[in-house]
């Protein structure tokens, strides 16, 4: 014969399964919306990719012929993937470290409370507004080796005209000092907010102390605005590694491969070459490179985040 105490314990179990149940239930109808989108936006087309790039594949994306690894051999041994990973490196490191300096140089000065601060905090975020094809044409013209107004500037101080578009050494920086200028705008305003929330009692008790203003930047702003200079530069740097409207608009991957980025040269082997098996293995290398990247951003940066 079972005991009460056993009866009831069974009873409160399957009460709480049943909750538990309910609840699962419940939070599965409410994800379900997301759970599609990321299905058909995201795991899909993720599948896909790893899928076509084991194949060689026709001119329509079709898989034909299971080759197994050799797309990522050949990938692995190709000259110009060397050059496109270089370009995109090079690229990286041109515009994440520089384009948060600036930004954060900017919210500093945006974050002073001065009389007509406002207009100067809409002009550094107004390159958010702007879309990449109408930010690449402007600056299309800028960097015009007869008309660009960079080069007037340049020449009328006695220096000679750059190609800037033209030239291998010089098409990397000018397509980086684009992005630079485009990227500006979301990263200023991400650290203009993490500036506006850190107390000013802080600053106050620091100048009771008599604290200079370079002591207070490194003791206390940097420190509490690590979190958000964390999400800005993990934001930037994967950003940076998908970099591909401007590339197209400027240079469309030259002069010699110099701004032959890794998702310019995907684009060019899956649409213009229609080698949709290469293609798809270079993405899937992109997508470890910047799974990579992430998880050692989070295992070693973010030890360095103070959280309030």
């Amino acid at each position: 014969m079972k005991s009460t105490a056993e009866i009831q314990e069974k009873s409160i179990n399957k009460i709480d399964l049943k909750w538990r149940f309910i609840h699962w239930r419940s939070a599965i109808l409410y994800l379900l919306p997301s759970i599609i989108l990321f299905s058909v936006f995201l795991f899909y087309p993720l599948g896909k990719t790893l899928y076509l790039s084991f194949f060689l594949t026709d001119q329509q994306g079709n898989a034909n012929v299971f080759v197994g690894l050799e797309n990522f051999q050949y990938i692995l041994q190709a000259e110009s993937f060397h050059k496109s990973i270089k370009a995109t490196i090079l690229f990286v490191l041109y515009t994440v470290p520089t384009g948060v300096i600036i930004s954060l140089f900017l919210a500093l000065l945006a974050n002073e409370k001065i009389r007509g601060v406002g207009i100067f905090r809409t002009i550094y975020s107004s390159t958010m507004g702007i879309s990449v094809a109408a930010s690449a044409v402007v600056w299309l013209f800028i960097f015009h080796p007869s008309m660009g107004i960079l080069n007037q500037l340049i020449t009328s101080i006695g220096g000679t005209s750059i190609d800037w578009l033209l030239h291998p050494d010089w098409a990397l920086v000018s397509v980086s000092i684009t992005t630079i200028w485009m990227n500006i705008g979301f990263s200023f305003l991400i650290l203009l907010g993490g500036l506006q929330n850190i107390d000013d009692h802080l600053y106050e008790s620091a100048k009771i102390s008599g604290a200079s203003y370079f002591y207070q930047l490194r003791r206390i702003t940097i420190p509490m605005l690590s979190p958000t200079l964390f999400f800005v530069i993990t934001v930037s740097l994967i950003n940076a590694f998908q970099t591909f409207g401007q590339v197209d608009i400027l240079t469309q991957g030259g002069p010699s491969e110099s701004t032959n980025l890794i998702v310019y040269s995907i684009y060019r082997e899956a649409f213009v070459n229609y080698q949709f098996g290469t293609a798809s293995a270079q993405s899937i290398f992109l997508f470890i490179c910047i799974l990579i990247v992430t998880i050692l951003q989070f295992k070693f940066g973010e030890r360095k985040v103070h959280y309030q």
